[in-house]
């Protein structure tokens, strides 16, 4: 086990070097840092320009090769650059990622655990009332991109403030240290947290939500079409116990790959999600920073969101070697 891992890992380390270089490459050939000196009144001479980007190593006008050989220095030392106004881009990285880290946390595992537990049991009952309306559901949630469910849930909770009286719900910003002090009690604070963090959480659950719950609804159907489930059930197991001991473990088994691909969707959805309520993440700055021509930032960005699909596609390897341990024996 510990040497499949190994593997994995250098593989995934390997990629995640390539991806960087690549998003690096790519900002820097495709966006214009000079170009937010243009509007600034006076306009400072060329050469001022030219020596403050070649400063922050953004200078359009060094060759291409050069500016990376030194980001990439700057990346092995865990030093990201600045960004075009001359701020350390690592210190405004790490809060950002922060901010990303608490949506994205709750909303996915909230997510994906409601999506394989209901598939499983829309699967089991197939048919039914329940499931018909659980799928259908699932089925409109797909339908419906994550920008206009963020803002549906928006015009939703409105209502539901007008209708109590009470600010239930808040879709504006993160909650600020010390607010809501008063309003709940003692826990006012966390109670303020909470009523921030709703809505952006739902609407990056409810999207996880969809995606995993028909995919694991047609995982199980098929599982209990299979030889050994029916084997299992001519024994004289009845028909959820036939699906726990013996079909569960097999269908859950797919579902770990689709984990690393739906994590892709995860961080894109989670930009559309900050920059609609307002939360100052990695999705919004990456967003900012492209309009902005940042160079560092795009980069710097890119690269965490690279470690972070690769990542996922590491322990979803792990956790299908840990269901299915014939990989483990395989050449990589």
């Amino acid at each position: 086990m510990t040497t499949y891992l190994l593997r994995r890992l250098a593989g995934h380390a390997v990629l995640v070097v390539l991806a960087a270089s690549l998003a690096y490459l790519l900002a820097a050939a495709a966006l214009d840092p000079r170009s937010n000196y243009a509007d600034r009144n006076p306009r400072p001479p060329e050469a001022v320009v030219d020596a403050e980007l070649t400063r922050l190593n953004l200078n359009d006008e060094t060759p291409l090769p050069r500016r990376y050989a030194v980001w990439a220095q700057g990346v092995l030392r865990g030093d990201f650059g600045r960004t075009w106004q001359g701020e350390p881009v690592n210190d405004e990285l790490w809060r950002r990622l922060s901010v990303s880290l608490r949506l994205l946390a709750a909303g996915a595992v909230l997510g994906g655990v409601l999506g394989v537990l209901l598939g499983v049991y829309a699967a089991s009952r197939d048919g039914r009332v329940p499931e018909r309306i659980i799928t259908f559901g699932s089925f409109l949630l797909l339908a419906v991109p994550v920008f206009v469910l963020a803002v549906l849930l928006q015009l939703g909770a409105r209502e539901i403030n007008q209708l109590t009286g009470l600010r239930l719900f808040e879709w504006v910003g993160e909650a600020s240290p010390g607010a809501g002090e008063g309003t709940f009690g003692p826990l006012g604070g966390f109670g303020d947290r909470v009523r921030h963090l709703l809505l952006p959480t739902a609407t990056v659950a409810l999207a996880q939500f969809a995606l995993y719950f028909r995919y694991q609804r047609a995982m199980v159907l098929d599982v209990l079409d299979a030889d050994f489930v029916r084997t299992a059930r001519a024994k004289g197991l009845r028909h959820r116990d036939a699906l726990l001991r013996h079909g569960l473990r097999v269908a859950l088994i797919p579902m770990t790959t689709y984990f690393a691909y739906t994590f892709g969707l995860l961080l894109l959805g989670a930009m559309f999600t900050e920059k609609i309520f307002g939360w100052h993440g990695l999705g919004e700055w990456l967003v900012d920073s492209i309009t902005r021509g940042d160079v560092n930032v795009v980069a710097a960005v890119n690269c965490c969101a690279a470690a972070a699909v690769l990542l996922a596609g590491l322990l979803s390897e792990i956790a299908y070697a840990l269901l299915d341990p014939r990989v483990r024996r395989r050449p990589v």
